[in-house]
């Protein structure tokens, strides 16, 4: 939505939403929220126990019941969950509660970033590249629906990315200059 008080991050796993989107939170002056991270905490339980316990449609509806709150708030950079998109009502609420910016990310690049990361239950398979391609298929059509802005390119280097995030941004993003911060 455009203009808007919310950036909101979508991409695959491994793109770097938290990462960048931290540095763009701070420059924008928004609120920072992680969605994986909100529903670690909210559980008290990290994802891969959600995911053992309530499986992917139990961890699927925390997600979507946090994003409609989280993406209501104004002021707010949320970083989505890779798969927030699957959910035709979280793809809405992205859409008209925010500005959404998509991180694309290659296959190779989330091998190599996800080598030695063993949190993310979707990857707890032993062919990941299958794994990813196979998620890529079924979900760049639809970061690409709710994005405004796709970052191009394939540079990791953290400051020309969040330099080039933010130019880019600047170029597109009608901020809404009534709300900086914030509610509940």
């Amino acid at each position: 939505m455009n203009p808007s008080c919310n950036l909101f991050i979508v991409g695959p796993t491994g793109a770097g939403k938290t990462t960048i989107g931290r540095r763009l939170a701070a420059h924008y002056g928004l609120a920072f929220v992680d969605l994986d991270q909100e529903i670690e905490e909210r559980c008290g339980a990290d994802v891969n126990t959600v995911f053992a316990m309530e499986g992917e449609e139990g961890f699927r509806r925390r997600e979507s019941e946090l994003l409609e709150a989280l993406s209501a708030r104004r002021g707010v950079l949320m970083a989505t969950g890779a798969g927030a998109v699957l959910d035709v009502a979280n793809r809405r609420h992205l859409r008209d509660r925010g500005f959404v910016l998509w991180m694309p990310v290659t296959v190779d690049q989330q091998l190599e970033r996800l080598a030695r990361d063993r949190t993310r239950p979707l990857l707890a398979v032993d062919d990941r590249r299958a794994r990813l391609e196979a998620m890529a298929q079924v979900r760049t059509a639809l970061y690409a629906e709710v994005a405004e802005l796709m970052l191009p390119g394939e540079d990791d280097h953290l400051p020309r990315v969040s330099e080039r995030c933010i130019a880019l941004i600047d170029q597109s993003w009608q901020r809404d200059p009534v709300a900086h911060e914030s509610s509940p």
